[in-house]
């Protein structure tokens, strides 16, 4: 009887050390001190710019790959049968970077193709600054993410040794590793942010080359069609 009494007592005595154990996000950013939480509260504000500008380029690099397969075709029998005013309002009609470049060679038609060509270019410099719009931003955050984190972590550990210091190196080791755990929370914190902000940047990088190798494919085919014997 005793000995089942000893069992049950250390299982509750286990429990109660497990609940004990157990933190929350929620306590584990705002135990961590006013650096702690000011620092968290900053990456925070930085991975919600980060996921924003994920998604609004992610929409909006999707909206420009999408053309109609049969796009240069119809331009194609425009050009060739001198309708050059009905090839403009095809490209007018599509909103996509491919038509914009071909709506440029079009109103280029009768110069040489060098010209023809430089405006294609110049156009296509347009159409890409402006799908890469703040793509930089989630490069800066994933490089200043993790920096932003190691402060925050280096900022504890220096107000941790600085209350060693203070107590004549009589500090309680319990409130030292408070201390130097809750400033751990920034690095975890700050490499969250980086890493998802890399990610993005990635994707989108990639998105962007596929949409940009779209419109020189493009661009290549209409200088070919000028090209072509009437």
């Amino acid at each position: 009887m005793i000995l089942l009494q000893d069992l049950v007592d250390e299982a509750q005595a286990g429990e109660l050390i497990s609940e004990e154990k157990t933190l929350s996000v929620i306590d584990l950013i705002f135990n961590g001190g006013t650096g702690s939480i000011v620092i968290i509260s900053v990456l925070f504000v930085m991975l919600a710019v980060a996921l924003y500008i994920y998604f609004e380029r992610l929409l909006a690099i999707k909206a420009a790959s999408q053309i109609d397969k049969n796009f240069m075709n119809q331009i194609r029998d425009h050009v060739m049968n001198g309708k050059l005013e009905a090839a403009k309002l095809l490209c007018a009609q599509t909103d996509s970077p491919v038509a914009r470049l071909t709506e440029k060679g079009i109103s280029r038609i009768g110069k040489p193709l060098d010209d023809i060509n430089t405006a294609i270019e110049n156009a296509g410099t347009l159409e890409v600054y402006k799908l890469e719009k703040n793509v930089n931003v989630l490069a800066t955050v994933a490089g200043a993410g993790p920096m932003i984190g190691f402060l925050g972590t280096v900022i504890g550990m220096i107000l941790a040794f600085h209350q060693m210091a203070s107590s004549g190196g009589q500090a309680e080791m319990g409130a030292l590793a408070s201390g130097i755990y809750t400033a751990m929370t920034t690095t975890v914190a700050g490499l969250i942010v980086g890493i998802v902000a890399y990610m993005g940047y990635n994707h989108l990088v990639n998105r962007t080359d596929k949409v940009v190798h779209k419109m020189e494919a493009n661009a290549v085919e209409f200088l070919d069609l000028l090209n072509e014997p009437v």
